[in-house]
């Protein structure tokens, strides 16, 4: 959590730094000093809602309205500071280009720029308000060579980093879990971060059971760090008793006879000097054992077990945790490249992995990476 802190400290200063010179684009000189001052105080307050919101009010509809706010007004400034750039760099190369005369007066408002910070509130009310919950459905084939006819045509969809809590709740996951259903999936495989708020884990691991029936093979699922975070025994405890099926660094034969199909799942290394190693021994561990002639499915938290699960030949790897970046554009995320795998569809050797934009998030803002539900099906090659 204090690591957690810490990037969000830096993160949110480097803002508050950015956006207060950016105010002159569109502000006069002697407006400026006091639009400065106004919008650090604010910015502060936010702030310390934020650390409200992710601590003593975790979970609660007031931690939820708090967190909304602030994540939509950090995203109008960042937003700002863009759109603000590029209209420096536009009109630097206008005057070069066209020879356009200095305006003396280069603190008055410019023409044109005072459309900034309404565009900049624009964007930010649309990904926290609106394309967070606009979920898509994406298809995509997996080629099996020589695939039989008792597993041709299945179907495996895939949920994600649902994160219940004050962004997504009990009736969001019921209708979520009705719109995969469907979709007419042999079965469902949630890739963690689905249990973020221990007050709620009975009645949601519940709901997931109840839906256990739609899917011809069940509903698999593997943990997450937030899982990790929130207390592996709390969540364990719930899921007893219910038809969900936990893979902790495990697998199970599910389908097919001359070819069978195997789901695996494995653990979060939460132990992060240690990640590696516990990346490879986990692996390890829920795949070794599988008969080398059978369709392999890895379900894994982290999309850094492609790797790891190509060198076992697994046929297709699910992971999600990036959540896309939430940020992007044309399918591209926008957010610095901290994992290898970020968003979508990747191939290493003959092994399929896909990386999961996610369902829910715990930052509340999504533009140009919505929420999605995704679809494998298994095709001849």
């Amino acid at each position: 959590m204090l690591f957690f802190f810490s990037i969000l400290f830096v993160l949110l200063t480097s803002i508050i730094m950015i956006t207060q010179k950016a105010l002159e684009v569109v502000l006069s000189s002697e407006k400026l000093k006091k639009a400065q001052r106004r919008l650090l105080y604010a910015d502060l307050i936010l702030i310390a809602g934020m650390i409200l919101g992710f601590t003593k009010l975790h979970g609660t509809a007031a931690g939820g309205i708090i967190l909304q706010v602030a994540t939509m007004a950090f995203m109008a400034q960042i937003v700002y500071d863009w759109l603000a750039l590029a209209y420096v760099i536009i009109g630097f190369f206008r005057k070069k280009l066209l020879e356009v005369p200095e305006n003396p007066q280069r603190r008055k408002l410019l023409k044109g720029a005072a459309a900034l910070p309404a565009a900049a509130v624009a964007v930010s009310a649309y990904g926290g308000l609106i394309e967070r919950h606009q979920t898509v459905v994406r298809h995509f084939e997996v080629p099996v060579d020589n695939i039989p006819d008792d597993i041709k045509g299945l179907s495996v969809v895939q949920l994600s980093d649902i994160h219940l809590g004050p962004f997504m709740g009990l009736e969001e996951l019921e209708k979520l879990l009705r719109d995969a259903s469907a979709l007419g999936g042999d079965i469902l495989a949630i890739t963690g971060d689905l249990f973020d708020d221990n007050r709620i884990n009975f009645k949601a691991a519940k709901l997931v059971d109840s839906y256990v029936d739609n899917f011809k093979y069940g509903i698999y699922y593997c943990w997450g760090n937030h899982e990790h975070m929130r207390g592996i025994p709390a969540i364990d405890i719930a899921i007893e008793g219910t038809r969900i099926k936990k893979l902790e660094n495990s697998f199970e034969k599910v389908a097919g006879s001359t070819l069978p199909l195997y789901v695996a799942g494995v653990d979060y290394p939460i132990k992060r000097d240690q990640f590696e190693f516990l990346q490879e021994k986990y692996t390890e561990l829920a795949l070794k054992a599988i008969p080398e002639n059978s369709v392999k499915i890895l379900l894994a938290h982290h999309p850094d077990f492609i790797d790891s699960a190509a060198r076992f030949n697994t046929n297709l790897v699910l992971t999600g945790h990036t959540h896309g970046g939430q940020i992007g554009f044309l399918g591209i995320p926008l957010v610095p490249p901290i994992f290898k795998y970020f968003r979508g569809l990747y191939h290493v050797g003959n092994t399929m992995g896909y990386v999961h934009s996610g369902n829910g998030s715990w930052f509340p803002f999504r533009f140009g990476c919505p929420p999605e539900i995704a679809v494998f099906t298994l095709t001849e090659k």
